[in-house]
């Protein structure tokens, strides 16, 4: 059961996750079932919250996007089934979301003139 706060990987279904993706890398099969399931379903949910992020004034328009919504997901993944590790460090994390992720959707300012 999760507690409030408790991150997704550290719950038994996120070590699974981890072991799926870890082992992904090694198995053509697998990893084809991965593929399957990574369309626009798996963006469905990012779009919507997305969507309210660009209502609230907090995201760009263009963040709207299949891509862009699932990108730091991607790049979660591609760390798990690269390296071929069951975890990733805090600072992988951090640089997904502060240098990748939020620069990408976070409305821009006016240029300055």
């Amino acid at each position: 059961m999760a507690t409030p706060g408790q991150p997704l990987l550290e719950l038994p279904l996120g070590a699974l996750l981890r072991e799926l993706l870890s082992a992904a890398g090694g198995t053509s099969e697998l990893l084809a079932q991965l593929q399957d399931q990574s369309g626009d379903a798996a963006a469905a949910p990012w779009l919507t919250i997305l969507g309210r992020a660009v209502a609230r004034g907090e995201a760009s328009p263009e963040a709207l996007h299949p891509r862009v919504a699932t990108v730091a997901g991607v790049l979660l993944r591609n760390e798990f089934v690269v390296r071929g590790a069951p975890t990733v460090p805090d600072d992988v994390l951090v640089e997904i979301v502060d240098e990748v992720y939020l620069p990408l959707v976070r409305r821009r300012g006016p240029n300055p003139s």
